[in-house]
């Protein structure tokens, strides 16, 4: 591996050798003009550094300097973009002044969003107009030029790029696509020598990832030298990973580049705790719980400058903001706002320029203000409600506190009660530096696909070349022969019938030879397989469709009988649903039946709903955290064992927790084992099953207490209602939550649950959930996904534009036909998205065999009523009906059930665990 670790905080700031780099070093690697600049920035803001630099830049300046590829993590607000900037303009402004520069691009910045480019562009000019400025006091005259390219760019700026061409370019990674396959354009790509990915962290976990770590090795093919890469991240684990995936291959199979590491993620001081409105969730009615939560945000908000409020969803955002502003007169449209996806692009940026300039006092967002923009009056982060990692929950909170030196204060609120464990545990993991680790999609086929084609259209060239850039990305690091053909085999249209289906081939691959013996291309090789593109309008077809981001659409909902029209549901909502599925719309319960492209089909029903209306929206709870949950309550359960409450009240204050969350934990677990037992808690050694007999509604309810995360949990209940299914011909619901599932039956039908999980070996955990997903909703639903990806699918052709909707028939229509065909690439892309990258199929083989080697034991425990622990999964559907104060009712009925069985002595308590 190359590079070096620098795994302490306190280490940043050192080189190569352990040996501290001053200020003075670093100023004296800086031009006169940059170095003059600098001072009068900042010479004033890190007096506790005693110099100019944070951490990260001390580190970072000399890498850059030197031109290696380092991957910089730190915090929000400590500089790291700055620095990777200051260092690339100084040795811009170096070339500049002794040779000049050519008109062409020296520097890349990429960036996950265009918002966050915009942003950066902004940052940009004070350091540029500023260095200019000194070079003009000394009689130097030196331009760098900077640009911002991406989706919204006009024509007319363009063209005025190609004249007058920026050295430094900012632009997206589906920007970056097209102009390495632009062929005026790509040739001003020659002179790229840096390489910024900004926010390395939120593009590696997903696809976006995927594309952009391919297109930065069709740079380095491109480049006349190899350009420095430079990745700027949150905080995120695993740090090798994460910059192997930034550098990428030498060669395919082979070693990653060198690489450095610049790990400052824990360099800034937190004051972050957990609050919760009262000691009581169960027994406290809702609108005294929300008049204190009001009140005590109203306190925080005026206790500060500047306060930003994170909610888990959009709608929760749009609530808080209209509840302040309905509960007092402090808040109105000039000092407060709300900020999220939904909302217009106009609305949005009017929001950003007000927080920049200090002008709120308060503003809601949901995840759309994690990223990115400079806030640098924000001093107080709210977070309400569980942000369901640890990096998410040091990327929000650290959008506070941005001027240098100052400390992040974040305050995360629960409102429920099994988010009290989950955020206790996380506050005190990020005290203690874990961090939850980000996975990369391995070896997607329709990114692939996308770039394949995208490499025969510019040139054609040896098929071994194309390869062989293609593995040297990270994600494709293991590709092998059997995907590479399965990749062919579709791009050439190798298979009967395609083109009765309107998918044709995307390029030709041949030998370079004739039967004359003459071979075609002088400049390669007798014999050597060539590939290039098929197709007039391939480059047309190729610059309007690809990328990686999925259209969306909403679905028309109608009853079966009668048609009539109830409402409208957004498409990835499906996702969730089975036949036989209840759930709630305009306040009235339906059945769900099945779907036809954009048109969704129900019937009414007074049945109970299966599952809430935000399932889709919230984010899930990674599995590294539920990990700890579960290890946090294997320490929970040893003290209470050893001690009492009070000894486990006593241990909890040593987490970062006020009074009412460490008694309302505490007193959740003394319910919890005096009701069904200690066995009746899931730990890192024991997965507990609960059994319920609902004899009022004729149901049989298993609650799998399996913390692994929402991911893991929709995997597992799939597999195991597949197996169910199949075993004992019961028509199996499925309710799924972070903490764990339900399964729910007919009371007549008899399952052994705990011999199901036994029963499942780890080895076809794969085979039985890709058979449990055929016919599905979320089957067609990621068919026409990755159908678009790897343009099976086309949203754009001669002028017409295919909506989500149109997209979903055509690929109805494909689906059936491609999953008879053998190996297809972009079924088994499909399938694979969802298994790994949905569904957590390898967490599932992981805990499976644990089981298997008798590492985690499997309990079974009998209760006539939810135990305190299921309270959670057993009200899952009540947050959908009418009011709030419903779903309070029926937890407190359930409640009052457990203390009627622990006050009563004789009774034996919830008939414990078996």
């Amino acid at each position: 591996m190359g590079g070096r670790e620098l795994l302490d905080a306190a280490d940043v700031g050192v080189d190569a050798a352990g040996v501290e780099i001053d200020d003075g070093h670093v100023l004296d690697l800086l031009e006169p003009p940059v170095r003059e600049w600098w001072v009068e920035q900042f010479g004033a803001f890190v007096p506790e550094n005693g110099g100019f630099f944070t951490p990260p830049q001390k580190e970072a300046v000399p890498l850059i300097h030197e031109g290696e590829n380092a991957l910089i993590a730190a915090p929000t607000g400590s500089g790291k973009t700055l620095a990777s900037f200051s260092a690339v303009i100084n040795e811009l402004f170096r070339r500049e002044r002794a040779d000049g520069l050519e008109n062409s691009v020296y520097c890349l910045y990429v960036s996950p969003l265009k918002s966050l480019a915009n942003d950066i562009h902004r940052n940009l000019e004070v350091p540029l107009d500023g260095i200019t400025e000194k070079l003009d006091d000394r009689g130097e005259d030196a331009e760098i030029r900077h640009a911002i390219r991406h989706g919204d760019t006009s024509d007319s700026e363009r063209q005025k790029m190609l004249r007058e061409t920026p050295h430094i370019l900012n632009t997206t990674p589906e920007t970056l696509a097209i102009l390495l396959n632009s062929p005026k354009f790509r040739e001003k790509l020659r002179t790229v020598e840096y390489v910024v990915v900004d926010e390395i962290h939120s593009l590696a976990e997903n696809k976006r990832g995927t594309h952009l770590s391919v297109s930065l090795e069709r740079l380095e093919a491109l480049a006349d030298g190899s350009p420095t890469r430079i990745g700027c991240s949150a905080t995120v684990e695993p740090l090798d990973a994460m910059a192997e995936f930034l550098v990428g291959q030498e060669t395919p199979g082979g070693d990653p580049r060198d690489y450095e590491l610049v790990d400052a993620r824990f360099a800034r001081e937190f004051d972050v705790e957990l609050t919760c409105p009262t000691d009581d969730l169960v027994n406290t009615p809702p609108g005294v719980v929300n008049d204190r939560f009001y009140r005590d945000l109203h306190d925080l908000i005026g206790d500060h400058t500047n306060t930003l409020v994170f909610t888990n969803t959009r709608s929760g955002a749009e609530r808080v903001l209209q509840n302040l502003r309905e509960r007092t007169d402090d808040y109105d449209e000039d000092n407060s706002g709300c900020h999220h996806g939904s909302l217009s692009k106009e609305r949005r940026q009017e929001i950003e320029r007000a927080l920049k300039s200090g002008e709120l006092d308060v503003v809601t967002t949901s995840t759309s203000l994690e990223l990115g923009i400079d806030m640098p009056h924000i001093d107080l982060v709210v977070q309400v409600g569980s942000p369901k990692s640890v990096a998410s929950l040091l990327q929000r909170v650290g959008r506070a506190g941005h001027q240098l030196g100052e400390t992040v204060t974040g305050r995360v609120v629960a409102l429920d009660r099994d988010e009290l464990v989950e955020c206790a545990v996380m506050l005190k993991k990020a005290e203690e530096g874990f961090v939850d680790r980000v996975f990369v999609p391995e070896r997607a086929q329709d990114v692939a696909a996308q770039h394949v084609y995208g490499m025969a259209i510019a040139e054609i060239r040896p098929e071994a070349e194309i390869r062989g850039i293609l593995e040297r990305a990270y994600p494709y690091r293991t590709y092998t022969d059997e995907e590479w053909e399965s990749l062919m085999r579709y791009l050439t249209a190798d298979y009967e019938g395609m083109a009765d289906k309107n998918v044709y081939a995307k390029v030709w691959r041949d030998t370079n030879d004739a039967p004359d013996g003459e071979h075609h291309y002088e400049e390669y090789p007798v014999g050597e397989r060539l590939m290039g593109k098929r197709g007039r309008l391939a480059r047309v077809i190729y610059m309007t469709n690809i990328g990686t981001i999925p259209d969306s659409f909403t679905c028309d909902v109608f009853t079966r009988s009668g048609d009539e029209w109830v409402g409208q549901l957004d498409e990835s909502y499906l996702d969730t649903l089975e036949s036989g599925d209840v759930f709630v719309l305009g306040g009235q319960n339906f059945e769900y039946r099945y779907r036809r492209g954009s048109k969704v089909y129900v019937d009414p029903t007074s049945a109970r709903p299966t599952v809430p209306s935000w399932f889709s929206e919230r984010l899930p709870l990674s599995y590294d955290l539920g990990r700890e949950i579960l290890t946090f309550q294997r320490e929970l359960l040893d003290k209470m064992e050893r001690g009492s409450v009070g000894a486990v009240r006593h241990w909890l204050r040593e987490y970062p927790l006020d009074e009412n969350s460490v008694r309302a934990v505490a007193r959740m677990f003394e319910e919890q084992v005096k009701y069904a037992g200690f066995e009746s808690v899931s730990t890192d050694e024991r997965l507990v099953v609960e059994e319920e007999l609902d004899r009022e509604e004729y149901e049989r309810r298993y609650y799998v207490h399996s913390n692994y995360g929402r991911r893991f949990n929709d995997g597992l209940s799939r597999l195991l209602a597949y197996r169910i299914a199949q075993e004992a011909n019961a028509n199996v619901q499925v309710a799924v939550a972070d903490n764990g599932f339900s399964l729910s039956m007919p009371l007549n039908r008899k399952v052994d649950v705990l011999g199901v999980v036994d029963d499942i070996h780890p080895a076809d955990v794969r085979a039985d959930l890709r058979a449990s997903l055929e016919g599905t909703d979320l089957l067609q639903r990621y068919f026409r996904i990755d159908a678009t990806r790897a343009l099976m699918i086309l949203k754009r052709y001669k002028g017409y534009e295919k909506s989500a909707a149109e997209q979903q028939m055509n690929s109805e229509m494909l689906l059936g036909f491609a999953e008879d065909l053998e190996g297809f690439a972009v079924i088994e892309e499909t399938y694979r998205e969802i298994l790994e990258d949905k569904l957590n199929v390898g967490a599932i083989e992981d805990v499976l065999a644990a089981i298997d080697r008798d590492e985690v034991a499997v309990e079974h425990c009998r209760v006539r009523s939810p135990s305190p622990r299921a309270f959670g999964l057993a009200t899952l559907m009540a947050s959908d009906v009418v009011l709030a104060e419903d779903e309070s009712e029926v937890l407190q009925r359930f409640h009052e059930r457990v203390m009627e069985e622990i006050g009563d002595e004789g009774a034996e308590p919830g008939l414990g665990a078996n």
